[in-house]
């Protein structure tokens, strides 16, 4: 049996680019989402990034899916008096556009929520409604910088580098936004209020990263009050995964076909690898720490190690560590993660027949029941009739208004 979880919930979004992940997290579980965009092209965002498929933007038929997009032109005064009429019949209004688009129009938060108190509106954005970078252009990976994630580098001929695995901001402010709009809904169900919400998509990645960021900012405390780890010595590591890179009973080695990463840091699960491939003599003379020992800087030990991954496929460590109780993962790529047995097992993608290319779904499983399927991305005010004669539009308004160039 299929479901929608927010089955009744009515959501209008005014989002461009990536501020549109928060209405697609909001569609998959089962939300009415209604997409404003102006006529004609609507979002760019079926013209940037890369790679196009059936020429549109692969980000497009990701973010885009399971919206219904109503085209209108909200410059024209008419436009906005049918946007209005959109905002009054949603539970939640989703901004994600440069600040002050929607209040140039008599769109704006606080004009919208006096006249519908319990209206849910969050605002995304780069850098928040407040601040000295409010009105900062950016794109993406600007949050990411902005929060330390960016990892600089020089190239061979001696250009500014910078590497970045995921762009962390635009792809967890959907999901934090997400659970704080939620949380407010059920309270504007239960009295009435709603609320305004101002979501950054740059305080997003320093929120994933709150490791790395509050141990530097422990670090700046006293040696006496703040240490390193007392199963590694107490010795000071680099905060976050930079700390890593002395570590040896958790650390990435290479096997036969590819990598894993290696994590018993724990006594009994080193006790256990050990006894597992039969080799005792590993453990030594000393127990160690029964927890975070990470035999950090012992480089005989690694080198053992080293050659002992050697002997054998990822597949096989992986087998080793389901049936010995231990912690090893396979390092797996973008490219090659549909091939793991795990992903394969509990992932069934979008499939491009249906959707345009082949898109991951929301990872939210149910038991006993599945969520309804998202409908494609749509393409520019594909649904305006539909949503518009839902208000209460008459066939004769609406070839008007296309006179008028109001309507896509």
């Amino acid at each position: 049996m299929t479901v929608r979880l927010l089955e009744g919930v009515r959501v209008v979004e005014f989002a461009l680019l990536e501020a549109g992940g928060v209405g697609t997290v909001l569609a998959d579980l089962g939300a009415d989402v209604v997409k404003v965009e102006r006529p004609g092209e609507g979002d760019y965002i079926r013209r940037v990034g890369w790679p196009f498929v059936h020429g549109v933007s692969l980000m497009h038929h990701h973010l885009g899916r399971g919206k219904r997009s109503v085209a209108i032109d909200i410059q024209k005064p008419e436009g906005a008096r049918l946007a209005e009429r959109v905002i009054g019949a949603s539970d939640i209004v989703i901004e994600g556009m440069r600040p002050g688009v929607l209040t140039r129009r008599g769109l704006g938060s606080a004009t919208m929520r006096e006249r519908h108190p319990a209206l849910v509106w969050c605002t995304v954005s780069g850098y928040g409604r407040t601040g000295p970078y409010t009105e900062l252009a950016a794109h993406g990976l600007a949050f990411d910088a902005w929060a330390g994630g960016l990892r600089l580098g020089t190239t061979d001929e001696g250009f500014s580098s910078a590497e970045l695995s995921v762009p962390l901001g635009t792809r967890v402010t959907p999901l934090l936004a997400a659970a704080t709009i939620l949380a407010a809904t059920l309270r504007a169900r239960r009295t009435g209020q709603g609320c305004a919400i101002d979501i950054a998509q740059c305080e997003g990645a320093a929120a994933v990263d709150w490791l790395t960021i509050e141990g530097h900012r422990a670090h700046l405390r006293p040696e006496t009050e703040v240490t390193g780890n007392p199963s590694d010595g107490g010795v000071r590591r680099g905060p976050g995964t930079a700390g890593m890179g002395d570590s040896v009973r958790y650390q990435v080695y290479r096997s036969t076909d590819g990598h894993v990463l290696f994590m018993a840091t724990e006594r009994k699960f080193w006790e256990r690898f050990c006894l597992a491939i039969d080799r005792s003599d590993l453990l030594g003379d000393q127990e160690g720490g029964e927890v975070a020992d990470h035999a950090l800087g012992d480089r005989e030990l690694r080198g053992e190690l080293t050659k002992v991954f050697l002997t054998r496929s990822t597949a096989a460590w992986v087998e080793i560590g389901l049936r010995a109780d231990v912690p090893i993962a396979p390092v797996n790529s973008p490219a090659t993660l549909p091939e793991d047995p795990h992903f394969a097992a509990r992932t069934s993608w979008l499939p491009a027949e249906e959707y345009g290319a082949d898109l991951l779904p929301l990872p939210v499983h149910l038991v006993d029941e599945e969520l309804t399927r998202p409908a494609p991305a749509a393409t520019p005010g594909q649904h305006t009739d539909e949503v518009l004669r839902g208000l209460g539009v008459s066939a004769g308004e609406l070839t008007a208004l296309r006179e008028a160039g109001v309507l896509g």
